[in-house]
């Protein structure tokens, strides 16, 4: 009879301890005296246990839900979010506190923003506590005035999350590119950079104006400039690079000019070299048709002797016309001697 004893005890022990994890008795009484009884039935945590919903969560998320006045939210819309794969404790925490702050927020809205990979419990607390960013996050904005002055602009901008937006909503990249470039028009607007240093919060109102905020998941509260800051004069650049590139044009059709007329040039004495081989040829020509000439008979000595005189007399005019006669090897005017001529 011991015997037995030892080995049946175990095993109701282990049988019990079995019932106690199926049912969870501990879970339901404490739902009856925070709830009220009724409101989740011990077979409905059965059938969590069994459908693999930690009964614990969905339990004390009722509980809480209930005690911050959101008790017509039911226990199945908490399993069918869970196996949806979504955040019970973040959508629970996401309800009281928009509803303790007077956020209007659903329990459908919550999931789905839940569902939609939006952290719910930090969108709750941005539309509570308004969030400040950055326009840009690093470095700064340039912008160029009307009178080519470029200007360095960092921005602020405060926002507030817009719940009922925020699915399918933009993300902050978009407020940030829409302020970005609102402020780059604004600038540039401005017919003077002195404009912008001296009223800086135009631009914020003309951007701020612009309703930037559309389609996205925030709503702007504001738009503040931090810092503007001249940086150079583009107009003055650009001209200068203009001027360059002018000049660079200029000097190369100068020298496309300066080729054309060295080619020209070099053309021009080629031919004279041309002509100058022509005369040298026909002047070696004379001697041969003089030779000729004395064969036939056609050509005298005294005819000969005559054209040598007046060969000479025409190189002395030449010489003496010439500035510098002496260096040419001829006399100067005044003491020419007069040509002698042979009989």
């Amino acid at each position: 009879m011991t015997t037995n004893l030892i080995v049946v005890l175990p095993i109701l022990l282990l049988v019990f301890l079995i019932i106690l994890y199926v049912i969870p008795l501990g879970l339901w009484i404490q739902s009856i005296v925070s709830i009220g009884f009724g409101k989740i039935p011990i077979l409905k945590l059965v059938i969590m246990r069994i459908r693999k919903i930690p009964p614990r969560q969905v339990v004390d998320g009722m509980i809480n839900l209930h005690r911050a006045g959101l008790s017509d939210v039911k226990s199945e819309d908490l399993e069918t979010h869970y196996l949806a794969g979504g955040s019970l404790q973040k959508v629970i925490y996401a309800l009281i506190a928009a509803s303790k702050a007077n956020i209007p927020l659903t329990f459908e809205t919550a999931t789905a923003i839940d569902l939609a990979g939006r952290d719910v419990q930090e969108a709750v607390q941005t539309s509570v506590y308004p969030k400040v960013i950055d326009c840009p996050e690093t470095g700064t904005i340039r912008a160029v005035a009307m009178d080519g002055i470029q200007l360095q602009v960092r921005a602020r901008v405060t926002v507030r999350t817009a719940l009922d937006q925020l699915v399918g909503g933009a993300t902050e990249e978009t407020i940030i590119a829409r302020v970005g470039e609102g402020i780059v028009s604004a600038i540039g607007s401005s017919k003077s950079y002195n404009l912008v240093l001296e009223n800086p919060e135009t631009i914020s109102k003309t951007v701020l104006d612009k309703g930037l905020d559309a389609g996205t998941a925030f709503a702007i509260l504001s738009i503040d400039i931090a810092d503007v800051d001249v940086d150079k004069n583009v107009g003055a650049d650009l001209q200068i690079e203009q001027a360059d590139a002018d000049l660079k044009v200029a000097q190369a059709r100068a020298e496309t000019r300066r080729a054309m007329a060295v080619a020209e040039e070099q053309e021009f004495m080629a031919k004279v070299q041309e002509m100058q081989a022509k005369v040298v040829e026909a002047e070696a020509e004379v001697p041969r048709a003089m030779a000729y000439a004395f064969r036939e008979g056609r050509l005298g000595i005294m005819d000969y002797y005559q054209m040598q005189n007046i060969q000479s007399d025409t190189e002395m005019r030449q010489s003496i016309a010439k500035p510098g006669g002496e260096e040419s090897g001829t006399q100067p005017p005044g003491e020419t001697k007069p040509p002698t001529k042979k009989s």
